[in-house]
């Protein structure tokens, strides 16, 4: 019988879903709905899985023949998630081999197609992660929006906000920030800004959202948004660096991923400066391959490959 694995990167938003053959032929990918226990309800999870393990039963002609599973998951560093997130899976009629582990490690194995070197993740969220080649890990970052991800498209966001609402009480000079906002939020005034963040319904999406307008306000050089693209960077670079000191990984390279650090020039060359004034032998990537890639690649290995 044919077999199968198949790699999941549970991000913030969605999760992104690859399934190979035994060969490492890529024979489908997909997208579900996010299956963060941070940042999602349990039934949402648990229909996004059930969506997930239908489509992986039809492309492999029967859950029987996927031989192999890596999750690679926003969120696993809360004790009790891995093991909610197995029981659903299992819930799904799943039966094969498992691993579940943070989406951080199947990123690093897709960016640099190996388990070992760092990648910094800028998206949603923030991290950085690390694996040397004498098999010790560390992990800066990522403690989620509420007491980090500094960097990520949520600070952003927010940073833009906070522009928006100082600007206009007078604590900041005007900025093309102000317009940009109202305009990608069909709102006029600060009171239906403060509506909007503080709204139940309103997430950390819907925050980080906004990070797009950055790239755009800093081409007009406006004077607001370069200063966040700054402080991003830095934040990003502070990240980093407690990663390659503890590693001792100040060769090599550093992949960059993430909508944060693949769509904002500003914030990627700025980032990517001061790393190379720390380290000047460390130099900045861009991913090889995104994490559902790498969660496959982690598969195929424990197929014995």
């Amino acid at each position: 019988m044919k077999r199968y694995v198949a790699g999941l990167d549970g991000g913030g938003t969605k999760t992104a879903v690859n399934v190979a053959d035994e060969t490492g032929k890529l024979v489908h990918a997909f997208t579900s709905g996010a299956i963060n226990y941070n940042g999602q309800d349990e039934l949402s999870i648990r229909q996004s899985l059930q969506e997930i393990f239908e489509t992986i039963a039809a492309v492999c002609e029967g859950l029987d023949a996927c031989a192999q599973i890596v999750i690679g998951a926003a969120g696993v560093s809360n004790p009790s998630v891995i093991a909610r997130l197995e029981a659903n899976v299992r819930a799904c009629g799943y039966q094969g081999e498992l691993l579940i582990t943070g989406d951080q490690e199947t990123a690093l194995c897709g960016a640099h197609e190996s388990e070992f070197g760092i990648i910094l993740i800028a998206g949603t969220g923030s991290i950085c992660y690390g694996r040397n080649e004498a098999g010790f890990t560390h992990r800066s970052g990522g403690y989620g929006y509420l007491i980090d991800d500094e960097g990520s498209g949520y600070s952003i966001g927010r940073d833009l906000l906070a522009a928006l609402v100082r600007s206009q009480d007078g604590r900041l000079p005007e900025t093309v920030i102000t317009g940009m906002v109202y305009e990608q939020l069909h709102l006029s005034s600060v009171q239906q800004i403060i509506g909007f963040v503080y709204d139940k319904q309103t997430n950390k999406k819907d925050i980080a959202a906004l990070a797009p307008i950055l790239s755009a306000a800093c081409e007009l050089g406006d004077k607001a948004a370069l200063g966040i693209a700054a402080k991003s960077a830095q934040a990003l670079c502070e990240i980093a660096v407690p990663v390659v000191e503890k590693l001792s990984l100040q060769r090599g390279s550093l992949a960059m991923a993430g909508s944060v650090l693949m769509k904002n020039t500003y914030v990627q060359s700025l980032f990517a400066a001061q790393l190379k004034e720390i380290y000047p032998q460390l130099t900045c990537i861009t991913a090889k391959n995104d994490a559902a890639n790498g969660a496959v690649w982690m598969a195929l290995n424990r197929l014995g490959r």
